[in-house]
């Protein structure tokens, strides 16, 4: 399974370390758009020498290579997703988790609005998800 890490990282011509490999990885599973502590948390229980740090600049590195986006959806903190094509996210109220939406936007192709450029579109629902929904229903 590491394989498919491994080339993503060759060809974007970037150092192959088991960190990288590591985080990858747990974002790829998880799926959950965690924070750079809560990568850091999670991955140290099986890597107790990993430091914040390192996982600090691999997420850098992967960002800057577009091989994971960075979200900041609520104030400055940043949130890593390892989908990197267009999508929206909708943010529970009730159990702050954060879900990815697959719906099309009408200007995802425009590189030029009102003489704007853009460079890159985020969009976010707010609200009650499907599974607090059904909680607060019973």
């Amino acid at each position: 399974m590491l394989e498919k890490y491994v080339k993503t990282l060759r060809n974007k011509q970037i150092k192959i370390t088991p960190q990288r490999l590591e985080i990858l990885q747990y974002l790829d599973i998880i799926r959950n758009h965690p924070t750079v502590d809560e990568i850091y948390k999670a991955l140290k229980k099986k890597n107790p020498s990993l430091s914040k740090t390192t996982v600090y600049n691999s997420v850098e590195i992967l960002k800057n290579k577009k091989i994971i986006q960075s979200i900041s959806i609520r104030g400055s903190e940043s949130r890593y997703d390892y989908r990197t094509d267009m999508h929206h996210h909708f943010i529970c109220k009730n159990c702050k988790k954060i879900i990815d939406i697959d719906i099309t936007c009408p200007i995802q192709h425009k590189k030029y609005i009102q003489g704007h450029r853009v460079d890159e579109i985020q969009g976010y629902f707010i609200g009650l998800c499907k599974d607090c929904q059904k909680k607060d229903a019973n």
